[in-house]
């Protein structure tokens, strides 16, 4: 019996160490929250599903956290919230300028590192930028556009909001490539929101005075695939371009509705700014970019982009 005791006893006191080491281990790990744009799209959800991959990876205690409806007033509350907590990094994708006061105080008052991702922003304070060099996407979006064309072809370029940067950098880019390959922009409109009702508008305007319109540039893809949607609605068949390689473009260029779009790499964008949190943590040298690419997504890989989604992100699963 009292042997008995004395294993309980020794049980108990072995339990107590392992809980005791998890519950070291927890509170010394690192703390890193990362602050999106918003969590009801597909492309930030690839994207937070990087962010968490790198978590469990690298042995972050991390948080995702974002705004509801991409609001910059929500998005700003948020970031004093998490100024309070004191995390060893801040990753935040910035709706527009308008949080970088606040992004100072995190540097200036509290030397918290911080990290942009997918949105670039002149802001000096940052320790570095992982994304996409969205000119650059914009000049293949444009290159590739043009490949389906002809010299002295009229296009369109929509676009979303223009205090957004990444999307006045990617009409940038589009239009270089496209004055350089002899496309004609025909047309170009800003500011118009992801509501199927106004891009049907706008798009039904364009080709009411453009009929020989030949394709379509979009700053984004939840405006490209609402453009293919209107399209055929209309029975018009045209290259449509986006920029993110969501799944429902990539299923649009599976089944042929189009051939081919560009794609950023968002999961990895995620993975790669949780890695680069990491090395600032750890005191090592981080590049003051790190691009995480832009693909072509064209038929023969579309399949194998879907395939890491339904992995990785559980898209097509439910």
């Amino acid at each position: 019996m009292f042997k008995k005791g004395k294993v309980v006893i020794l049980m108990i006191v072995i339990i107590s160490v392992i809980l005791v080491g998890l519950i070291y281990k927890s509170y010394n790990k690192p703390k890193v929250v990362v602050v999106l744009k918003n969590l009801d799209t597909q492309y930030f959800e690839i994207v937070k599903s990087g962010v968490e991959q790198g978590f469990k990876d690298f042995g972050i205690n991390g948080e995702v956290v974002a705004p509801r409806k991409e609001s910059v007033r929500e998005q700003a509350r948020i970031l004093q919230e998490i100024y309070q907590e004191s995390p060893d990094v801040l990753i935040v994708s910035p709706i527009n300028s308008s949080v970088v006061p606040i992004l100072d105080k995190f540097t200036k008052k509290k030397h918290i590192p911080v990290l942009l991702m997918d949105q670039n922003n002149p802001w000096p304070n940052k320790t570095a930028y992982v994304g996409s060099d969205n000119v650059d996407l914009g000049k293949k979006a444009g290159s590739l556009l043009s490949s389906e064309l002809h010299p002295g072809n009229k296009v369109a370029i929509i676009a979303g909001n223009l205090s957004v940067p990444v999307f006045k950098d990617r009409i940038t880019g589009a239009k270089i490539a496209l004055k350089n390959s002899g496309m004609i922009v025909a047309a170009e409109k800003a500011g118009v929101p992801d509501d199927l009702k106004m891009v049907r508008k706008e798009v039904n305007q364009i080709l009411i005075e453009n009929p020989n319109l030949k394709g379509f540039i979009a700053t984004h893809d939840n405006l490209a695939y609402r453009i293919i949607k209107v399209l055929k609605e209309e029975d018009r068949v045209m290259p449509v371009i986006g920029a993110d390689g969501i799944p429902n473009m990539v299923k649009y260029i599976k089944d042929g509705t189009i051939s081919a779009t560009v794609a950023q790499n968002p999961f990895d964008m995620g993975h790669l700014a949780v890695e680069t949190a990491l090395k600032v943590i750890k005191g090592e040298h981080v590049k003051k970019i790190v691009d995480t690419g832009v693909d072509i997504i064209i038929k023969e890989n579309a399949q194998e982009r879907l395939d890491f989604y339904k992995e990785k992100v559980h898209f097509g699963t439910k």
